[in-house]
């Protein structure tokens, strides 16, 4: 009996290694977002728009995007070209959800935007260049949701 629990411990420790990396695995999906957005802000900050996230184990979605906040800026602004970065993210569906992040803003005409957003342990880091004029700085939220089916389209 005492040698059959060895064993049994022996074979359950060399399992650990590969349970461990099966789950460095999983954990190693990288997402990217190409995005659009535009929006507004005077105290507080609201605008919309849409994006695509596509993953390297070929999970790909349509999303909304919904910013508000509030803080000391003023302006308006239109993100094109936009693109993001998530971190920490085992599958597509840890996307979904609210983000929280502090900008700071200084621009006119054409200019260029970065910010970071953080939800738990996942972070997407997010940059694009506009067309706008907005100065300031505000503490915001990202909201990312699945797009709603376009009509016809399934």
């Amino acid at each position: 009996m005492k040698n059959r629990l060895v064993l049994l411990l022996a074979g359950v420790t060399a399992l650990l290694p590969l349970t461990a990396h099966a789950a460095e695995v999983k954990a190693n999906v990288e997402c990217t977002m190409k995005f659009e957005l535009k929006g507004w802000s005077v105290f507080f900050e609201d605008a919309t728009g849409h994006g695509v996230v596509t993953c390297n184990n070929g999970q790909k979605a349509d999303v909304h995007l919904k910013v508000q906040g509030g803080g000391l800026s003023f302006g308006k602004f239109n993100v094109l070209d936009g693109s993001g970065t998530f971190s920490d993210v085992t599958s597509i569906d840890q996307i979904y959800g609210g983000y929280l992040a502090a900008t700071a803003e200084a621009g006119a005409g054409k200019s260029g935007t970065a910010s970071v957003y953080t939800k738990g342990v996942v972070s997407l880091a997010l940059a694009g260049t506009g067309q706008g004029m907005e100065i300031g700085f505000d503490f915001g939220k990202l909201e990312i949701r699945p797009a709603k089916p376009k009509p016809g389209k399934k």
